[in-house]
């Protein structure tokens, strides 16, 4: 599930599957498997990468 996060870098916009009223989010970190989220609704959150995808956003 992991494979898809290990990608993402700072700057990477992504949406949160099970949370869409968080908006979306600027990726700020990943550190090994903690990536944390900058959304524009819910403020900065660290994400277990191993536990939940997050979805790239295109704009």
């Amino acid at each position: 599930m992991s494979d898809i996060n290990a990608i993402l870098g700072p700057g990477v916009l992504v949406e949160h599957p099970n949370q869409p009223d968080w908006g979306i989010g600027q990726v700020q970190s990943n550190i090994g498997g903690k990536i944390t989220v900058n959304f524009r609704e819910a403020g900065k959150v660290v994400i277990d990468g191993k536990t939940v995808l997050l979805r790239i956003v295109n704009v």
